[in-house]
């Protein structure tokens, strides 16, 4: 069963703040008793304090609380100190201010200045708020109120309202705190008090929306509004659009919500507000995220994270950092969400924010959950619930009831689930929370699934779906049509089945399709195994090129073939006008390198290395930047319709598809033989963890020379991955094999045909085998003669001295350039980066023998090393080492193939192959056709007389996969460590 599990995602900033400032300015200046002195000292006083003098207004009143007590003046004086206070916050000298309030008010009291008492209690609220103690401040608000009512002074009972609502909603007490705001209201309308009308408005609204009554905040907001407008209030006008933004987007009108998010975020900007311009590039980014536009989510979270941090506004950073972390999460990145939610917890808890968080929390428990530490979230979850219910949080009271509804489900203990899942849902249909109805519609469903009562399942799934697709929530709406499949699998129509699983990788896929490269990966392994289930299911049915078009149109990674983009048209224009821009370049390009083949130069060469990597490069910034553009770089239905046609004719591609994991079904692989004329796959039973195990084990035996017993892994895995197909294999015709996961650890080559007891018959024996990272019509030209003569460019041993030193390569080099016409080595000192950049375009084979890095932690080329001896992910020189990553700036376009015969993967266990494919997608992405690696560190003598026999079979006329089988067969009678690592990925041409 495959559950939603709701996540407290939206939790917005932008929120309108109170127009009322902090600390009252006295409203008068004199009494009736007052000296003439006295009066003028004053209002002079209060004529610098209006011109921004605050010191010489401190100054003045010091002088006249001075005479007010030399006179004894006492109401003077308590004016003077109340004055003083009013200065004093405004130089941020919070605990002065107290001071001369806690002096002025009881003189006040003394003198039966009731007007002035009011005053002073309101301000004094007003500081203790400031000062973060809501308690205190709504003592002093309490005490100020009914004085002022005496007095009549409706316009600061106004404003004691306002601010007595808003410490009340502060501490979670929402009801008490709309009390108040309905008291000023009235206030404020009959003071004629446009902005304070406003404010009222838009405060009221923010409550009935943090109770759970959309509708009503939207009645509130919507009278704002007009106000703000009439008045010019540019600031509380966008905070006012932010707010609707925000209903919007709890009721599910998605489109609405940016419209008036977009608004306010222009009027942000236009009057200079970075606090509230980040709130509502978070409040942007809820959305687009909601709306499984994540990489558009993920840029205005960032944007809104930098702007936050510039300005100090801890809440802020928090609650970015939060969401930054949830969409992580849902693209299948739990461990960057988990860095971003630690990040945020210790900065919630600073600002004392229990409902942020909570909310913090709330996402922990999440991302334990979707890690299968289902008891960790639970813990969250409870600390959360507990929370939201004391501060009478209605939507983080029901999230934590789904949440915890889906530990148990997890649990497999369904009526405790149904307990939390049906506490939830009247709660957030009171609330008006479509999206979270959906969700709990969904889990409903699967509950019901998981007790064999399928059309209640149904039932349940069925409204869920009608809400995801009301609201726009994409993800949402493909795993339900996952579920609905899975329900109609149930009941045996396949029909149905097939059709709702089809849809939801649809969807999937153009979710996908919105995410920069970097991401996607990560996505789509983090959705449900939909296209597992899918391809299964076909097969069953008797559909296997169906079935395979499915899988490779849901799990290919294609490489990027920058000739795609040449002409290329989008619907964004600016990413329109830099392809434009890059086509002109690749023009220019073409014509020098047509120059160069005239009539090479050394000069020219190099110009062309540099306007090819300028071009390389450009078109990598492209794709990272427009995800329109990285779907040129996609395979689509059209290229696999194209696929066999490609595949060159007595070609065999094998392509064994681990379909495991899926409910109800017994774990199998599929074997695909596809060739230029058919396409079959059959089905092989197996354990996974048997089988992993078995792959893992096996590496290690043929990695240890001294290991004698490997036969008995080798005869197994070919007993599983080719005996089931072996008829349908052409002997000494080559085999394409397309290896995935850790099957990409396995020299194919070296399976084992036991005959007899003991004596092994290797699958190289039969036929000669290259790899392909995935099927693809770049990958398999028809064309397969290329019209330059094959001359090796080789580079070797480029430090001499030391552990670094290789001197069976540098003799290596020295032989294999004597083999082949024209071909050149560079060793030792010559071996340089920059040489071999230059050379490189006059070459249609370059080898390295040079030490070569291939392991993300980097390799130890001593047995006892504190740290890496090379670099992650590079290659070694004798000026400095090269980062394959930057391979496309290298412009490979005419090379044929890329031998990295020193290089060490230093494969890992644990990891699933990416390793040695990434070698040869990078390389295939600077343009070389195949790559030659290895998959562990080969003795030198054999790796010299192998490489130097299969430069003699490519002279004599053999394809690339050919030469190098007979230079393995040379050496078949040793152990497999000394000649099957060596791998062909890519084209296997003949010259």
């Amino acid at each position: 069963m495959k559950s939603l599990i709701s996540s407290f995602l939206v939790v917005t900033i932008g929120l309108m703040p109170l127009s009322v400032p902090f600390i009252e300015q006295p409203s008068w200046a004199q009494t009736q008793t007052q000296p003439q002195d006295l009066q003028q000292l004053l209002e002079s006083a209060i004529q610098q304090t209006q011109q921004g003098q605050l010191l010489e207004a401190i100054e003045t009143l010091q002088h006249l609380l001075t005479l007010a007590r030399q006179q004894n003046d006492r109401e003077t004086e308590a004016l003077a100190l109340l004055w003083l206070g009013f200065n004093s916050y405004n130089i941020a000298q919070p605990q002065q201010t107290l001071e001369f309030f806690q002096q002025a008010l009881p003189i006040f009291q003394a003198v039966g200045d009731r007007r002035g008492e009011a005053n002073t209690l309101s301000n004094m609220g007003d500081l203790y708020k400031t000062m973060g103690q809501p308690q205190k401040a709504s003592l002093y608000y309490l005490q100020a109120l009914p004085i002022l009512r005496e007095v009549g002074d409706q316009s600061l009972e106004g404003t004691t309202l306002i601010n007595l609502a808003d410490v009340y909603n502060s501490i979670g007490k929402p009801q008490q705190a709309l009390e108040y705001y309905n008291q000023a209201l009235p206030i404020m309308q009959e003071t004629g008090d446009r902005d304070g009308e406003a404010t009222t408005l838009n405060n009221i609204g923010i409550i009935y929306r943090s109770i759970g009554q959309p509708q009503n905040a939207l009645k509130y907001y919507t009278q704002a509004l007009p106000i703000l407008r009439d008045t010019g209030n540019r600031s509380g006008e966008a905070s006012t659009l932010n707010n609707l933004g925000v209903v919007y987007r709890i009721i599910g009108q998605t489109q609405n919500a940016l419209e008036y998010y977009t608004q306010a975020l222009s009027i942000l900007r236009d009057t200079g507000n970075p606090s509230e311009e980040a709130g509502t590039l978070n409040n942007l980014g809820s959305v687009y995220a909601s709306m499984g536009k994540f990489q558009e989510g993920l840029a205005y979270y960032k944007e809104a994270l930098s702007i936050f941090r510039e300005i100090g506004n801890r809440n802020g950073e928090a609650m970015t950092l939060s969401n930054l972390g949830e969409v992580y999460r849902s693209i299948g990145q739990p461990q960057k969400a988990l860095a971003y939610y630690n990040k945020a917890l210790p900065i919630s808890r600073e600002s004392s924010n229990p409902n942020e968080e909570a909310t913090i929390l709330n996402n922990l428990g999440l991302t334990y959950a979707s890690m299968g530490q289902s008891q960790k979230a639970l813990e969250y979850y409870t600390q959360v619930l507990l929370i939201f219910r004391e501060t009478g949080n209605r939507r983080g009271e029901a999230t934590t009831l789904m949440n915890l509804g889906g530990v148990y489900d997890n649990f497999r203990q369904p009526e405790q689930s149904l307990e939390f899942y049906t506490q939830a849902l009247p709660i957030l249909r009171e609330i008006d929370d479509r999206s979270g109805e959906g969700i709990t519609l969904n889990n409903l469903g699967g509950v019901y699934r998981s007790m064999r009562q399928p059309q209640r399942a149904l039932e349940f799934y069925k409204g869920a779906l009608s809400i995801f697709r009301e609201i726009s929530d994409r993800s949402g709406e493909a795993i339900t049509l996952t579920n609905i499949g899975s329900v109609y699998q149930d009941l045996k129509q396949t029909h149905e089945t097939i059709k709702n699983w089809k849809e939801s990788i649809d969807i999937t896929l153009k979710i996908r399709g919105n995410l920069v490269k970097e991401n996607r990966k990560e996505f789509l392994q983090a959705q449900p195994k939909t296209v597992i289930a899918l391809t299964n299911l076909l097969i069953e049915q008797n559909k296997p090129e169906e079935a395979y078009e499915w899988f490779n149109l849901a799990t290919t990674f294609e490489l990027a073939d920058y000739t795609r983009l040449i002409n290329a048209k989008v619907s964004n224009p600016q990413a329109q006008q830099l392809i434009d821009q890059w086509t002109q370049k690749n023009q220019q390009l073409n014509f020098l390198r047509q120059q160069l083949q005239e009539d090479f130069s050394e000069s020219l060469a190099q110009r062309m290395r540099e306007l090819e990597a300028e071009v390389n490069k450009e078109a990598e910034e492209i794709v990272l930047r427009f995800p329109e553009v990285a779907d040129l770089f996609e395979t689509t239905p059209t290229d696999i319709a194209q696929l066999r046609e490609s595949i060159p004719k007595g070609t065999t591609v094998i392509h064994p598809v681990l379909l495991t994991g899926i409910e109800n079904v017994p774990d199998t692989i599929a074997i695909f033989v596809i060739t230029r004329d058919n396409l079959t796959v059959t089905k092989v039973p197996l354990d996974s963890t048997e089988f992993d195990n078995l792959i893992t084990t096996t590496y290690q035996k043929l990695n240890n020379r001294f290991d004698s017993e490997f036969v008995k892994n080798l005869a197994p895995l070919y007993d599983v991955l080719i005996r089931p197909i072996e008829a349908q294999l052409t002997p000494n015709q080559p085999i394409s094999i397309i290896a995935t996961g850790k099957l990409r650890y396995l020299p194919f080559e070296a399976l084992c045909n036991l005959q007899g007891e003991e004596e092994c018959h290797y699958l190289i024996q039969n036929y000669s085998i290259n790899y392909l990272t995935r099927l693809s019509t770049r990958q398999i030209p028809v064309t397969q003669n290329p019209t330059s003569k094959p001359k090796i460019l080789a580079i070797g041993n480029p430090k001499s001295e030391g552990i670094l030193a290789l001197n069976g390569a540098e003799e290596e080099v020295k032989r294999i350039t004597t083999i082949l016409p024209e071909s050149q080595s560079y060793i030792r000192e010559k071996a340089t980066l920059e040489t071999f950049k230059i050379q490189s375009t006059q070459f249609t084979l370059l080898h390295l023998a040079t030490h070569g890095c291939f392991n993300p932690k980097g390799c130890c080329l001593s047995s006892n090393c504190d740290k890496p001896d090379l670099e992650p992910n590079s290659i070694l020189f004798a000026d400095r080492s090269f980062n394959i990553a930057d391979a496309a700036t290298l412009g490979l376009k005419d090379v044929e193939l890329i031998t990295l015969s020193a290089c060490q993967t230093a494969l890992e266990t644990n990891s699933n192959g990416q390793e040695i494919s990434g070698v040869a997608y990078l390389f295939e992405r600077a343009g070389a056709k195949a790559v030659i690696a290895s998959l562990w560190s080969a003795e030198d003598g054999t790796t010299k007389a192998i490489m130097e026999e299969f430069y003699q079979n490519i002279k004599s006329g053999m394809s690339q996969a050919e030469a190098l089988q007979k230079a393995k067969l040379s050496q078949i009678e040793s152990h497999p460590w000394y000649w099957s690592p060596f791998i062909l990925i890519g084209n296997t041409n003949r010259f």
